[in-house]
């Protein structure tokens, strides 16, 4: 028995000859709302599912589906013969867009029972060249399908069709089962005693050692990355932190430093710049055994987490809704690294784009990355690196109870390039949102549950708004000596 493992969220693409089965085999592995059929297609828009020359409308409307089922997290299944390259590269490309893996089956079969399954077919009536041209694309095809970018492969023949089993596995960015309580910990870069601070301030049992931690209330710590490199102390943050891990008591995703200092380590050409070198020369220090521990650990780390059930999402430097839970490179960048306006501020440095400001998910988003004096609630989102690295704080925000803990650092370890400031709203705080205001909207309040919005009544506050919300500083100045105008 062949098993083909796929994610719970992905785009599916069988690919074969006319006749390979593939009909067939999609109706014994998903239901019928995951899969999409060329052929059904076609007859939507033609009432003919064999009017080959409705093929480009139909792959319009087949690709329209597609892309409202992956945005909307549904597994989707592709129906159609996919041999030739131009017509699988689309279906990359709206993975991609979607944040999801693209997952090629490829259902091989002999020319001649291909051929034998359309002749019982009267409604396949194409000569025998049809068929050999798509065998010749397929052969062409399979050794290039990495290539084009689908992340998992798998090529079926014969008995192996019939006998294989497909299997969904749930994605690693996907710990809704965990419920909590947490304790979300900010950008620690080194600093151990405020860590071992703030875990006994949180009610964490530390060992003498500072080597390993326990909660007796069962709560689990949430680590938010950058635990390394420019504090004093990076080998004991990173033994504490894989100790409380490997316990099942803390769960930890990669900041952009742990990231470079993998590289660093495993001897790759990076640049040695923004507290690296403290970490490299500390590491150095430490048995080979234990780097090699270092190395596996941030290997294995995952770019974000989705938790309870779906209310939580943690990722290093945030992620816009449409990420969650996805797996791509794009996904994994931003959690890390975020994004900028392209500008650069007065240091040089590149401005962040402040994708907070445009937040309007259901999850709560908890992130570090970008310094700031005090963790402030921006749409539902909260970063909770305080700078402690900097001489500022180590925060923690406990979940669901959104209290913040904070423990002041004990020293100025490492003078930031960029003095540390709060967060700004590049967009004035009296801007209206379109988006807040068409269509149905559904707002959770802390009192009284949710509340619905009736399109109806969100076209009329819109209109008040836009009549009487002005800015003030938009307004003409009429003198209190000027008489009033008279009214229409």
């Amino acid at each position: 028995m062949t098993e083909i493992t796929i994610p719970d969220l992905c785009l599916v693409v069988l690919v074969g000859m006319s006749g390979a089965g593939k009909s067939t085999f999609a109706r014994r592995h998903f239901s019928s709302t995951e899969v999409i059929s060329s052929d059904f297609c076609r007859g939507l828009v033609s009432d003919d599912e064999n009017d080959q020359s409705a093929t480009p409308a139909a792959f319009s409307v087949l690709h329209a589906i597609a892309s409202k089922r992956l945005e909307a997290g549904r597994l989707t299944v592709i129906d159609a013969t996919s041999v030739r390259s131009d017509d699988r590269t689309p279906l990359v490309a709206l993975a991609r867009k979607h944040h999801v893996l693209p997952v090629a089956i490829v259902l091989d079969v002999p020319i001649a029972v291909s051929r034998e399954r359309n002749t019982s077919r009267a409604d396949r009536d194409f000569g025998e060249h049809v068929l050999r041209n798509q065998q010749n694309a397929l052969r062409r095809s399979i050794k290039s399908l990495h290539k084009e970018g689908f992340r998992r492969v798998y090529v079926l023949q014969g008995e192996e069709i019939d006998g294989a089993q497909v299997v969904r596995e749930r994605r690693w960015t996907d710990r809704r089962d965990l419920t909590g309580p947490f304790d979300i910990i900010g950008d620690i870069h080194g600093c151990h005693t405020e860590l071992v601070t703030l875990l006994n301030a949180l009610g964490w049992d530390v060992d003498a050692d500072g080597a390993n931690a326990r909660n007796p209330d069962g709560r689990m710590a949430v680590f938010l990355g950058d635990l390394v490199d420019r504090g004093p102390a990076t080998p004991a943050v990173l033994r504490l932190v894989m100790n409380t891990v490997a316990g099942g008591q803390a769960l930890c995703i990669p900041g952009n430093h742990e990231t470079k200092l993998k590289r660093a380590m495993e001897g790759r050409n990076v640049t040695i710049s923004h507290g690296l070198a403290e970490s490299l020369q500390q590491l150095s220090l430490e048995t080979p055994e234990f780097r090699a521990e270092v190395e596996k650990f941030i290997d294995g780390l995952v770019s974000h987490a989705m938790l309870d059930g779906g209310a939580l999402v943690v990722a290093h430097a945030g992620l816009p809704e449409a990420m969650h839970g996805r797996a791509s490179g794009a996904v994994r960048a931003f959690a890390m690294y975020g994004d900028t306006t392209g500008e650069t501020d007065e240091f040089g440095l590149p401005i962040r784009y402040a994708w907070a400001n445009d937040y309007r998910g259901r999850a709560a988003v908890v992130y570090g990355h970008t310094p700031v004096p005090e963790a402030n609630w921006v749409n539902g989102t909260i970063c909770i690196d305080t700078g402690c690295v900097f001489g500022g704080k180590l925060t923690a925000l406990r979940w669901p109870e959104r209290a913040l803990v904070s423990v002041p650092a004990e020293a100025i370890y490492y003078e930031p390039t960029v003095p540390l400031a709060p967060h700004v709203d590049e967009r004035a705080p009296d801007e209206l949102d379109l988006d807040d205001v068409l269509g149905k909207r559904i707002i959770e309040t802390r009192l009284n549950g949710t509340v619905t919005i009736r399109e109806e009544n969100s076209a009329a506050a819109l209109e008040v708004m836009s009549r009487f919300a002005i800015d003030p500083r938009w307004l003409m100045y009429l003198p209190p000596t000027m008489a009033p105008p008279a009214t229409s």
